[in-house]
């Protein structure tokens, strides 16, 4: 039986709710095969077309200055959706991540992905750890998991400290230690293929579309 293909994704965004005109700012996600890393990782940073609040760059310290000039959401959805299929989505507070992809899928008339994809680990260790620390680098600190990289939020980073989280949530490290999962891995070593994420360059029909969204938006706040 072939073992289960999972993506574990993160987001940083403008603020807390898009129905406040918050925006996606960062994504990255990590594909695991079986609870073992591939190393295929999707990580972009994105243009909100908007200004960056003051106590949001504090947390990630992503500035205006800084995301001016990437690419815009549209630009980078189709990389994103061939990433990650059809499989199901891991990732810490699943339905703030969840609910901020769906509302640019939306933007962009895309279809939304069901929230029935998204496994949350924040439940996962509220249940196994009730009245503990249940943040992300609560969990990392609970299991050892080093997080002297981490001074900041960043998508990709967390996205692979939630990996190793996830790993421990579901069993532990002993995860791939006997001769199915070694088998496993060996299979993902020789078939699996490293994903070549395009260059941040638009095409002429996705700049063409990106214009005609940007013309029918009302009001749009970069404009005040």
């Amino acid at each position: 039986m072939a073992a289960m293909r999972e993506i574990v994704f993160d987001t940083e965004t403008t603020g807390i709710f898009p129905g406040d005109g918050h925006r996606i700012v960062e994504i990255g996600a990590v594909e695991m095969i079986g609870k073992v890393v591939t190393g295929r990782t999707f990580h972009t940073y994105l243009d909100p077309c908007r200004p960056m609040p003051k106590d949001a760059q504090a947390v990630h310290g992503l500035s205006t200055a800084f995301l001016t000039g990437q690419p815009v959401f549209e630009m980078v959805i189709d990389d994103f959706l061939a990433f990650i299929g059809d499989d199901p989505l891991i990732a810490h507070n699943a339905v703030f991540d969840m609910e901020f992809l769906n509302w640019e899928l939306k933007r962009a008339n895309m279809p939304v992905i069901p929230h029935a994809r998204a496994i949350d680990t924040l439940e996962i260790a509220r249940r196994k750890h009730p009245g503990g620390k249940n943040t992300l680098d609560g969990l990392c600190s609970r299991y050892n998991i080093d997080l002297s990289a981490r001074t900041k939020h960043g998508a990709l980073l967390d996205a692979e400290l939630l990996a190793q989280v996830y790993v421990e949530l579901s069993g532990g490290r002993q995860i791939g230690f006997d001769l199915a999962s070694q088998a496993i891995v060996a299979e993902v070593v020789v078939e699996r293929v490293d994903f070549v994420a395009r260059a941040h360059a638009a095409t002429a029909a996705e700049l063409e579309r990106h214009g005609l969204f940007v013309a029918g938006l009302k009001d749009p706040l970069w404009l005040h």
